[in-house]
């Protein structure tokens, strides 16, 4: 048993390093806005399309980017519990 429990907690580890290196892109506004994230939420480049940007409606591209970022986490998160779920057979353990 002790050994299925190492074993598992390697996987784990090895899960959360292949999640941490994953690369999810979050879009919005047809591609116009797209946002890259690793897959431990944090933020790698945000690239915007020159027809996104209008000095007149800067309103407009901040909802964009707040919708590519959310879109990005997203995926990540998904990312995260697919990854996670194989490993642990989807059993729910606290702070993963």
């Amino acid at each position: 048993m002790l050994a299925q429990v190492r074993k598992m907690q390697a996987q784990m580890e090895k899960a959360q390093e292949e999640i941490a290196s994953a690369v999810v892109v979050g879009t919005a506004g047809g591609n116009a806005i797209s946002v890259e994230m690793t897959g431990d939420y944090k933020a790698k480049s945000v690239k915007i399309a020159p027809e996104a940007v209008d000095p007149a409606d800067v309103e407009t591209l901040e909802d964009l980017l707040v919708a590519a970022i959310n879109d990005a986490t997203a995926k990540a998160q998904e990312l995260s519990n697919k990854r996670m779920g194989a490993v642990t057979g989807g059993l729910r353990i606290p702070g993963m």
